[in-house]
């Protein structure tokens, strides 16, 4: 698995949850959270679905609560294990 940039991750949060108005997710919004993003819980397990299908990878639901801005849903994401074929 390729690591997950920021621009891919930008791109899927437009994708899977859209982007609320009056916010910039092409300015410096790795440590802003998700909720100051316009993002909810349902939208961020949304966008956690679309990740772990393009990535191929396993990420638990609680893990993705708790990775409340991008910088940390990348580590996690980044560090998650590959789901086996």
């Amino acid at each position: 698995m390729a690591k997950l940039e920021i621009t891919e991750l930008v791109e899927i949060l437009r994708e899977g949850a859209g982007e609320a108005e009056g916010v910039d997710l092409d300015g410096s919004v790795l440590d802003v959270s998700f909720l100051d993003l316009g993002y909810d819980s349902i939208a961020m397990l949304e966008t956690a679905s679309l990740v772990q299908r393009r990535c191929g990878v396993v990420l638990s639901d609680d893990a993705v609560a708790e990775a409340d801005t991008p910088r940390r849903f990348l580590a996690l994401v980044n560090g998650a294990p590959a789901v086996s074929a």
